[in-house]
């Protein structure tokens, strides 16, 4: 039982929600971000370097069977043993996007931080009447 108790004290701290909120939205933005890259970024660069469509650049490194298209998609079908370079570009440059969004979040949440006014210091509590007096006496002892 201690271990039940342990574990919904463990998942109930805020850590844990908080990462759980973390995920869910960071795999929302991935897919953003994937969109992004594929459907803005990577055609204004394949139109620049002559209208490559970059998940499809690959090298064949096995013998390919009569009647296989040479597509990527194809060969793998095939089980064709490729080198998918393009797919890596295309996974890089998504890398590299989200990199430097979520550096840019960090950075303008550390803004914020140091932005905050510093806390006004607490005023010290009232001494209780017997220790003031208690020093009143050793004062008036001492003259």
């Amino acid at each position: 039982m201690t271990i039940i108790k342990e574990f919904k004290e463990f998942a109930i701290k805020g850590n844990v929600i908080d990462l759980a909120v973390g995920v869910i939205i960071g795999g929302a933005f991935g897919k953003i971000v994937d969109s992004v890259v594929a459907d803005l970024i990577m055609p204004v660069v394949g139109l620049v370097f002559g209208k490559l469509d970059f998940s499809n650049l690959f090298l064949v490194l096995g013998n390919v069977p009569a009647g296989t298209a040479m597509t990527l998609d194809a060969l793998r079908k095939a089980g064709v043993p490729v080198f998918a370079y393009g797919n890596f570009l295309t996974v890089a440059v998504n890398f590299i996007i989200l990199a430097f969004i979520i550096f840019m979040m960090i950075k303008q949440i550390n803004r914020l931080k140091r932005e905050a006014p510093a806390p006004a210091p607490a005023t010290p509590a009232p001494e209780p009447e017997d220790i003031v007096l208690l020093r009143e006496i050793r004062d008036s002892l001492k003259r």
